[in-house]
């Protein structure tokens, strides 16, 4: 690879893995609990686990945080001002830095989020999935259609200008036309974000296990174009696969992750990726998943596991992560953040442009409307 004159942009994920109860669709690192959270105990193995990873990111700023889960929003006030109150000592803080906490509308109180807001979170996300009480049910969700409507009118309450909903669509027995109905309830409650995605069936979830009937290919097929149709009529622009937002209020972590910048990550099961300023290697580096192996080793001083990813990995997730914006990339992004090339892959390009999966407009690379069909079939193209 050559010696980067530029490094990436460089974010901080943190993982909070405690939930009420373990959704059947999800596939996430989280655990339930039968007791109190080890709120204090856990903060330490974070401050822990920061302090020794401090050594590789010297004099690098933090453009964004995103605090996920589990479900965040279970920890105490009192507690994420510790956190947040770490993470700012610590580390070389972009002032305008956006840091995003996941909330559970099944834990939304009213001073608690007053709190969250005070202590420096400005950007919620907040997990909705549907506004039909009887899909709640059969996603295994703790609150219903109401208490989602609430924790909304609750945020904003206690100040927070940036707030994004979860939803999903192709639920059980869900027809187009519910999903529509879903998604203008959504609407009418003026989030600036909304994050609209197909419910999938993922390995090691109790839905994999005892399957739900899910809608077949042409109703989601149907839904996915009414529904995007009806967002973008509202104002929310797609930039990314899943992705809908009013003008500037695009996701700026998730953005990093699809532009191929940086991240540290902290938390059980958090999984990180780092950049050497000297000769551009990319390491990639993962946690210890259960909570107790993770505040162990912390304080042991050996939380993760790590490795080097070489060329080819490198120009696959680059593409797997910049093909799912709608903008797509540029070659100058490509080199800065990969350390290889263009001729790495302009054949490959030049050959998609040619088969109409892809287009350039400008200096940019972009899937086509037929590419962000087969974007699967696209990407895999890199990998060869």
């Amino acid at each position: 690879m050559s010696e980067f004159t530029l490094l990436p942009p460089l974010s901080l994920y943190i993982h909070l893995p405690w939930c009420v109860k373990k959704c059947p669709y999800c596939d996430f690192n989280s655990h339930t609990f039968a007791s109190g959270l080890p709120e204090q105990q856990y903060i330490e193995a974070l401050r822990a686990d920061l302090e020794q990873q401090l050594p590789q990111i010297w004099g690098r700023r933090i453009i964004s945080v995103f605090i996920g889960g589990g479900t965040p929003s279970l920890f105490s006030a009192e507690t994420m001002q510790q956190l947040i109150s770490l993470i700012k000592s610590h580390l070389n803080c972009l002032p305008t830095m956006e840091v995003t906490m996941e909330a559970n509308p099944g834990t939304v109180e009213q001073q608690k989020f007053n709190d969250f807001y005070a202590a420096g979170i400005n950007r919620l996300s907040i997990g909705v999935q549907s506004f039909a009480d009887q899909k709640l049910q059969a996603l295994g969700r703790i609150h219903t259609a109401g208490e989602a409507k609430r924790a909304v009118e609750v945020a904003r309450r206690a100040g927070f200008e940036n707030i994004n909903l979860d939803l999903m669509f192709g639920l059980p027995g869900q027809t187009p036309q519910q999903g529509l109905d879903d998604l203008q309830q959504a609407i009418e409650l003026a989030p600036q974000h909304i994050s609209w995605y197909q419910l999938t069936i993922e390995p090691n979830t109790l839905f994999y296990s005892q399957p739900p009937v899910i809608p077949d290919d042409e109703d989601i097929w149907q839904l996915q174009q009414q529904g995007q149709a009806l967002l973008e009529s509202h104002g929310y622009a797609q930039y990314e696969v899943s992705a809908y937002a009013r003008d500037g209020f695009q996701c700026r972590h998730n953005l990093n992750y699809w532009q191929f910048g940086d991240y540290l990550a902290l938390g059980a099961g958090a999984h990180g990726k780092l950049t050497r300023a000297d000769s551009g290697e990319i390491t990639r580096y993962w946690q210890k998943r259960q909570p107790a192996d993770y505040m162990q080793a912390a304080a042991e001083d050996k939380t993760s596991d790590r490795e080097v990813v070489n060329e080819s990995q490198v120009v696959f997730e680059f593409m797997l992560n910049a093909l799912r914006l709608k903008q797509g990339f540029s070659l100058q992004q490509f080199c800065q953040h990969t350390g290889l090339p263009a001729a790495q892959i302009l054949p490959i390009c030049e050959q998609a442009i040619a088969d109409g999966l892809m287009q350039q407009q400008g200096e940019q690379y972009a899937a086509s409307p037929r590419g962000y069909l087969f974007l699967n079939d696209l990407i895999n193209r890199f990998a060869e």
